[in-house]
């Protein structure tokens, strides 16, 4: 017995895809934050269990989910993901299995329009499959992770990811994980300096574009390493700029 857990936050370009992806399990619940679009009313037409709740950053928020849950079996899922039927098998299958208390699943994520491959992008594996009575997620704002005490093993099947549609979409994606980001090394006492931030980036870039070969994935590859340069300088030139007002506070 599955219970699918999503959370949400205007995601209406995405969650009926993904939601029509998972009607075969036993228990979807949506936990939404706010959502000033037609996420909400979406989300009704493939369940009832629809709930509506402020904002403590991604770990906490997914473990609210996961307390609604009632399942033997929990899939954690985000809004832009999606199961595959060769997934759903496979899942199906591996729910069988005695002693195994999670399990990694490959993630095959598109960047505006491209599945990349490259770049540190695949196989890209997340724990999202687990026993509910075995698993918790981490309490970071951002970049949470499923904790699963026992045995954990990996499944072949990718979950489809959508990760960024459009160029707006990924600039709007940077400036928000940035802050994240910075606010989680603020709270770490880390500190930032602008020859730091922009090393960040520029080895960041180095790192995807050419030691993890995201050339070969074309125009977008290219594309990638820019965006997710851009990402490490602005999240490092946050931190410095957190700093310099908590100075002046």
């Amino acid at each position: 017995m599955l219970s699918v857990i999503i959370i949400t936050r205007n995601e209406q370009e995405h969650i009926g895809r993904c939601l029509a992806s998972v009607t075969w399990a036993d228990e979807i619940i949506v936990l939404d934050s706010g959502s000033t679009d037609n996420t909400v009313a979406i989300s009704k037409q493939y369940t009832s269990a629809v709930y509506q709740t402020d904002w403590p950053g991604f770990g906490p928020q997914k473990q609210r989910a996961l307390q609604k849950a009632s399942h033997d079996w929990v899939l954690s899922l985000d809004a832009d993901e999606e199961i595959s039927p060769a997934l759903q098998q496979e899942m199906q299958q591996a729910m069988q299995l005695s002693g195994i208390q999670g399990f990694y699943i490959p993630r095959l994520s598109s960047y505006c329009g491209k599945q990349i491959k490259y770049g540190g992008w695949w196989p890209d594996p997340v724990l999202r499959l687990f026993r509910r009575e075995t698993g918790q997620f981490s309490d970071d704002v951002v970049h949470e992770r499923v904790i699963v005490n026992g045995i954990v093993k990996h499944l072949q099947q990718p979950i489809l990811h959508e990760a960024f549609t459009d160029p707006s979409e990924v600039l709007d994606k940077i400036n928000h994980y940035s802050t994240l980001g910075a606010e989680k090394l603020y709270k770490q006492h880390q500190h930032a300096s602008l020859a730091r931030a922009i090393g960040r980036g520029i080895w960041t870039f180095i790192r995807t574009y050419l030691l993890k070969a995201g050339f070969l994935d074309g125009a977008e590859g290219l594309m990638l390493a820019i965006s997710n340069a851009e990402g490490s300088y602005y999240k490092y030139l946050k931190l410095r700029n957190i700093h310099k007002q908590s100075q002046h506070d």
